[in-house]
């Protein structure tokens, strides 16, 4: 099959693109490099420079005729959504639609979309969250995913496009950007290896449910094709809060750093964990990779990719 992958350069979607390129799938990936970086795209991907909400994406999908779009270019930055939700919604919802008009257009069959399992239910009325948990999004990041998703819900029923919204827990691994707001992880284990202090926020009891790249990789290779349209929950259902993943990051890198908090974060979501059932039953999908051997693989990178 010919796809797309926006935000091939980003931490997620490069794994992605290598996983459908070694499936013997041809690739375009589509990246305005403002988040990813071009080191992360595979040679054998086609590489074009773009905004998914410039016109010229229209010439695009008219020389490439698409089987499959697989979206994660996105303003992921909660925070930065708080701050500015009007280029949020002009990023996630406007950027969408320009690519969702070009899929009926063109001859899309299948649109994969990336949404969030956490920011989308916001906070939980039970945990952890199925897909048929309330949303109830806290912030116009969980907002621009919830109204995708139901733009998706529109062109399946007005056009017949066919969808898979995967519902991400918290995804860590190699190539996660340690320089933004969002990855503790990366954020943490770059830190502890520099041996610099990672400032934990409040009383770092909140929790979320961390899930391993290459289990959420699986997850996509397995949904690809999917005959129906459909959302799942891709996370673990396990619970851990930031002081344990510092506890256990610093054990792992043998930093031997204090414990230190810091103010709390404005709006933060306390608990977070959704469960991937429904995955399990249809594709056999579960998260292979137990956390610390996750975050074992997830040092050894920054280990040797520190600048």
């Amino acid at each position: 099959m010919k796809i797309l992958v926006t935000g091939g350069a980003g931490f997620i979607a490069s794994q992605i693109v290598d996983a459908f390129i070694s499936e013997g799938h041809s690739v375009v990936v589509l990246d305005d490099l403002s988040s990813g970086f071009e080191k992360n795209i595979n040679p054998k991907a086609k590489f074009v420079k773009a905004n998914i909400c410039d016109k010229s994406v229209e010439r695009l999908f008219e020389s490439e005729k698409f089987d499959v779009v697989n979206h994660h270019a996105a303003q992921m930055d909660v925070r930065r959504s708080v701050a500015d939700p009007a280029f949020d919604a002009n990023t996630n919802i406007i950027g969408t639609i320009n690519l969702l008009q070009n899929s009926i257009k063109y001859g899309v069959k299948r649109f994969m979309f990336a949404s969030t399992g956490g920011a989308i239910y916001g906070e939980q009325d039970y945990f952890p969250a199925d897909e048929k948990h309330n949303t109830q999004p806290k912030s116009p990041y969980g907002i621009s995913k919830l109204a995708v998703e139901k733009y998706l819900y529109f062109y399946n029923s007005e056009y017949k496009l066919n969808y898979t919204i995967l519902r991400y827990a918290n995804i860590y691994g190699p190539r996660q950007n340690p320089f933004g707001e969002a990855g503790v992880v990366a954020i943490f284990s770059t830190k502890l290896l520099k041996g610099e202090q990672p400032i934990i926020n409040g009383h770092g009891k909140q929790t979320r449910d961390y899930v391993y790249v290459g289990d959420v990789v699986k997850a996509n290779l397995i949904t690809l094709n999917d005959d129906t349209s459909d959302i799942y929950n891709v996370g673990t259902g396990i619970e851990t809060d930031v002081n344990d993943l510092f506890r256990i990051l610093n054990k792992i890198t043998r930093a031997e750093k204090e414990e230190k908090h810091g103010p709390a974060a404005a709006g933060e979501q306390l608990r977070s964990v959704i469960t991937s059932e429904k995955l399990l039953k249809k594709f056999s999908w579960n998260p292979s990779t137990k956390f610390e051997d996750g975050l074992i693989q997830t040092v050894d990178f920054f280990k040797n990719n520190l600048t």
